[in-house]
């Protein structure tokens, strides 16, 4: 069945937005936007980019903010709690133990590095780890909440298996983040994988690499339940009908019909020559009216 696409309001290279980031190679991996702005973290570097959510040139308070401690690659996601003013960004998965577990980092309100802690929840392997972040409150508690890459929160065949999407729900423990619950994602929703999500109100948005789509769907506010099974959007294609975002990574809400997005760098085998228009991009799109 043809699913209706996103509307295009503005894009850009992230590199025309950064000045004297022209070096860097960019592979963005999430964004997070907030108060006018969009702060978007990579997955080959530990330093975090601020644009302005116009996507204007280089402005004042645009640049990329330099991380001399922690991690220094794997990122996948950033998340705001603007109870406690932090913001915290997603390690996709580290070895612990004879396996492997996501991490997440955490910053004060000017991005000044406070420390790592585990987010508790075994992973299959180091590259289909949690892709996705966001922060959430309810009954006065602080919880994170990490989409899985996977279907079924699995690597391999089983993970390529539509209908199996998951949110592992997690609260601040002693030392790390205790898992507490996992959201559902419908099974008919027909991701091949999980790349990005982002929670508004009770609006919980999930964006697909490989599938090159957004389903929006609402969470019941008195438990971790899917209401529904929510709608799915396409992002545009060429005049073909051929698929150019081919690399989305990140998603945050900027309004109550409008997202931002990000694109990763195109991979150098086995994707044509027209994705490389989008890629190591920033993108908004509105939800057509009736959505």
């Amino acid at each position: 069945m043809a699913r209706r696409q996103l509307v295009l309001v503005r894009e850009a290279k992230l590199a025309s937005l950064l000045a004297g980031a022209a070096g860097d190679r960019l592979e963005a991996s999430g964004v997070l936007a907030l108060d006018g702005r969009c702060y978007v973290i990579f997955d080959d570097a530990p330093d975090i980019a601020r644009v302005e959510a116009t996507l204007s040139p280089p402005a004042a308070g645009s640049g990329l903010i330099r991380q001399p401690r922690g991690r220094r690659a794997g990122f996948e996601d950033i998340a705001h709690d603007a109870v406690a003013g932090r913001f915290f960004v997603l390690v996709e998965a580290r070895p612990r133990g004879r396996g492997f577990m996501a991490e997440v980092q955490e910053y004060d309100e000017r991005f000044g590095y406070l420390g790592r802690a585990w987010l508790q929840f075994p992973l299959d392997g180091p590259n289909k780890g949690l892709e996705g972040l966001t922060c959430v409150h309810r009954d006065g508690r602080t919880y994170l909440l990490g989409l899985c890459e996977g279907n079924r929160c699995r690597d391999g065949e089983e993970g390529r298996r539509p209908g199996g999407g998951r949110v592992q729900v997690f609260e601040r423990g002693l030392r790390h983040w205790d898992r507490v619950a996992t959201i559902r994602l419908p099974a008919t929703l027909d991701f091949e994988d999980h790349s990005s999500l982002a929670l508004a109100g009770d609006r919980l948005a999930v964006v697909s690499q490989t599938s090159s789509a957004l389903w929006v769907g609402r969470i019941r506010p008195s438990s971790w339940e899917v209401a529904g099974q929510g709608t799915v959007w396409a992002f545009p294609t060429d005049p073909e009908g051929r698929v150019v975002y081919c690399n989305v990574e990140g998603v945050s809400w900027l309004s109550a019909d409008t997202v931002v997005v990000v694109s990763d760098r195109a991979k150098r085998n086995g994707q044509d020559e027209r994705c490389r228009a989008k890629d190591r991009s920033i993108h908004v799109f509105t939800l057509p009216a009736g959505g």
